[in-house]
């Protein structure tokens, strides 16, 4: 399900979130957590929402939650895939009852009838609590908020596939986004960083699925070699009150 978030001066960055028709069906991820989007509604025109067994948190924050308390309704069959760390996230917000919770930390694995999903930790994120997912039946990977790029227009963050944004777009849009959502990476050790990368070589998945990018067909190769050279990206520095100031007076009166 494609949606994306304007940030101004950044671009467009794609928000999505997934299904997996298994037998025991899988929600990943539940959108953003905005007043005009409604994640069950639209979850609603690809499978009956009282049908969906499991839903995944990549983790809990809420541009990935939009929709997860209302899911817990609708679903009442289905069980929240988290950490510990994120049920202790979630729960500053509303207390989620513990027996909705399925605890699963990277390297574990969970059967969903037909199919095993594996949790992993990937080599960029912004939440201690991120597990990705590989699915071993359909080769595909959920790389969570890693691989992750804002684009210059909605149309190319709403694409079918990155196939169809220049390589250039997408390689700078990635660094970008690394030094944004990953600040810590600046102050990595570039062998452990590189060994993040590890998870994507062993699954070598057919389709990799990023929240904030249109889907990857095939090889990593290219966008892993990119993202090689993150620690080197200059850190991202944000516009300041004097920036706001000039971006308010510029706007006009209503």
């Amino acid at each position: 399900m494609h949606d994306f978030a304007e940030i101004p001066g950044l671009g467009f960055l794609p928000v999505n979130a997934f299904v997996l028709h298994a037998e025991q069906p899988v929600v990943v991820d539940t959108g953003l957590s905005l007043d005009d989007r409604n994640f069950v509604e639209d979850l609603s025109s690809v499978i009956d929402p009282a049908d969906v067994r499991w839903i995944w948190l990549t983790h809990p924050d809420r541009d990935h939650t939009g929709g997860i308390y209302d899911m817990l309704e609708v679903a009442p069959n289905a069980k929240i895939v988290t950490t510990f760390v994120g049920v202790g996230i979630l729960s500053t917000e509303r207390p989620l009852p513990l027996d909705r919770v399925f605890l699963l930390n990277p390297g574990q694995s969970l059967d969903v009838g037909d199919r095993k999903l594996t949790g992993f930790r990937p080599p960029l994120f912004d939440n201690p609590a991120t597990v990705g997912v590989y699915d071993h039946k359909s080769g595909v990977c959920f790389s969570s908020d890693c691989f992750g790029a804002p684009l210059s227009s909605a149309d190319n963050a709403a694409s079918e596939t990155i196939a169809a944004v220049s390589s250039d777009e997408v390689s700078s849009g990635q660094l970008l986004w690394a030094s944004v959502d990953s600040s810590w990476i600046h102050k990595v050790d570039q062998a452990k960083y590189e060994a993040g990368f590890e998870p994507f070589r062993t699954f070598d998945p057919a389709w990799t699925f990023s929240t904030h990018l249109p889907p990857i067909e095939g090889s990593l190769d290219a966008i892993m070699q990119t993202l090689r050279g993150a620690p080197d990206v200059p850190e991202f520095v944000g516009p300041d009150q004097v920036a706001l100031e000039a971006m308010l007076a510029s706007f006009e009166p209503v």
